[in-house]
């Protein structure tokens, strides 16, 4: 759709489908609402601009008020599909706890392999690291989270308190989607899988001073260096994989 078709629903004014505000009156003009890929949409639209879903969002009130890591801004607790998640409106970051996060994981490498639509993992989009790492607190504990780039090879840093859940800041989940979707989990298995094999054979030949050089891509944690398995997140679609081929 042309941008300059749409317009404000408050005030008239042009907008481009790209804006989530109005620049004229500052209305809200997009948001999460794709249940398969959780891009933005137009208000109003029915239909995912990235991957042609049908919108499916709902406010709910879920008895928790979390704020927003980002700006402090009360978060609005929201189901998209059937995943729950919490959202800010004004920065539109996305907080996912792990539960839910592991199944939209499950779902979306499950689905790429039933349809078989898995192709070449690109890394072009927005692969833009911030100039300055500024951790984020947890927005459950208000501990600070690690910032990890997702399964080691995505290139989308995001925020991860262990316990608790996942920072997405704007759009950030949709392109973890389309890295899922793309086979980037299992290249990144398959990564994992030779790092661990190349491991074993230093422990085997007795050089044991590079073993513990390799790691999961977590880039500047807060742990001091803690050995904790966010890789769980990654390794999950392994075992969707098995079962699928088990029932042929």
């Amino acid at each position: 759709m042309p941008a300059e078709t749409l317009n404000c629903p408050m005030c008239g004014a042009p907008a481009a489908t790209s804006d989530t505000f109005c620049g004229h009156c500052g209305a809200r003009l997009a948001t999460v609402a794709c249940p398969s890929c959780f891009g933005m949409m137009f208000i109003g639209e029915k239909f995912c601009s990235h991957c042609g879903a049908m919108a499916q969002r709902q406010e709910t009130e879920d008895g928790k008020k979390e704020t927003c890591p980002r700006c402090k801004t009360e978060m609005n607790a929201v189901v998209i599909g059937k995943s729950h998640l919490h959202e800010c409106p004004h920065c539109e970051g996305v907080w996912v706890d792990g539960d839910t996060l592991h199944q939209i994981c499950e779902d979306q490498e499950e689905q790429a392999a039933v349809l078989g639509v898995a192709s070449t993992v690109s890394h072009s989009e927005g692969v833009v690291l911030e100039q300055k790492i500024r951790y984020i607190p947890c927005p459950i504990c208000g501990q600070l989270m690690n910032r990890v780039n997702f399964a080691n090879c995505s290139n989308v840093i995001v925020d991860v308190c262990r316990e608790h859940g996942t920072w997405f800041d704007r759009d950030e989940l949709r392109r973890i989607v389309e890295f899922i979707r793309g086979g980037g989990m299992m290249k990144s298995r398959e990564a994992e899988l030779s790092r661990l094999e190349e491991r074993k054979n230093l422990i085997s030949t007795g050089d044991g001073a590079g073993a513990g050089a390799t790691g999961l891509g977590y880039l500047g944690t807060t742990g001091g260096g803690r050995d904790w398995d966010l890789w769980k997140i990654g390794i999950v679609g392994a075992g969707v994989v098995l079962r699928l081929l088990l029932r042929r």
